[in-house]
């Protein structure tokens, strides 16, 4: 397929690696000799189509070396499969983790890929026994599989968030296991955790995650910061944002550089607490 106009305008997001050269993270390069803060997220840490993401709006704030280990579409799967970026993490002096979405990661359902964990792979035989009516290789990624059966049978569709949320608990116990620091827990939505995950409404980010899953990891965590974007931030919309013509779809479902600037200020409070 061809664009004849895909825009002119792109951000330069200076890809580097931290000791495992199959993942790029967001530039420029921090020294990991001295003492920084990590950032281990996905797309919101990652900071896709923005100038200055949170963790950069942080460093500028606090003067402290901020590390943006962001991945876009990151799920669990790709840091607990990356021994050397998690060593970095824990050699931070505080490691800020992003809330992700339960969806990106291989469970008794279904697999996804190592690196690239939005990618969907394949059905097990206990989910196509499940979804008979569901043509499984139809799909390339895992919102699109999970919104078909969402669509297609939502009360079968629980089995599988069901599972997922027991898996993503299970794993974010292990991820912060391996985190030897001080550990703030960041919930960066334009929505406030769900009491019960609403089947219908499967495009959330991130996706799945009810409150109970953040409780059950309270006790292992510094902090516990919630940011819910502000209608003023939500109504901007793509105002600051920096992508192709091609890509305004896919950034108008994203929050924009104003939601940053509230998640940076409540990450920066977080910090000056455990600092003093």
């Amino acid at each position: 397929m061809t664009f004849e106009n895909p825009g002119v305008r792109s951000l330069d997001y200076q890809p580097c690696n931290y000791g495992d050269d199959r993942l790029s993270f967001r530039g420029p390069k921090r020294d990991l000799g001295g003492d920084y803060v990590a950032f281990l997220g996905g797309t919101e840490t990652y900071g896709k189509f923005i100038a200055r993401p949170y963790p950069a709006i942080v460093e500028a704030e606090t003067g402290l070396t901020c590390v943006n280990l962001g991945l876009n579409a990151a799920g669990l799967d790709v840091y607990l499969n990356a021994s050397p970026v998690l060593d970095a993490a824990a050699r931070a002096r505080i490691c800020v983790v992003q809330l992700m979405g339960a969806h990106n990661l291989s469970n008794r359902f279904y697999a996804v890929h190592p690196r690239r964990n939005d990618r969907f792979i394949r059905a097990s035989q206990l989910m196509q026994t499940i979804f008979r009516e569901v043509d499984f290789t139809e799909f390339h990624f895992t919102r699109h599989m999970l919104g078909r059966l969402a669509t297609v049978a939502p009360e079968r569709f629980r089995l599988i968030v069901d599972e997922i949320q027991q898996a993503w608990v299970a794993r974010m116990g292990t991820l912060l296991n391996r985190l030897e620091t001080d550990i703030v827990l960041l919930w960066f939505a334009a929505h406030a955790p769900e009491d019960r995950f609403d089947p219908t409404g499967a495009e959330q980010d991130p996706f799945g995650i009810e409150r109970w899953m953040i409780e059950r990891l309270r006790p292992r965590a510094a902090r516990v910061v919630e940011v819910v974007a502000s209608p003023a931030a939500l109504a901007r919309g793509t105002d600051g944002m920096i992508y192709a013509d091609m890509d305004e779809p896919v950034a108008r479902g994203m929050m924009g550089p104003a939601a940053h600037d509230e998640a940076a200020g409540a990450v920066v409070d977080a910090l000056a607490g455990l600092l003093k």
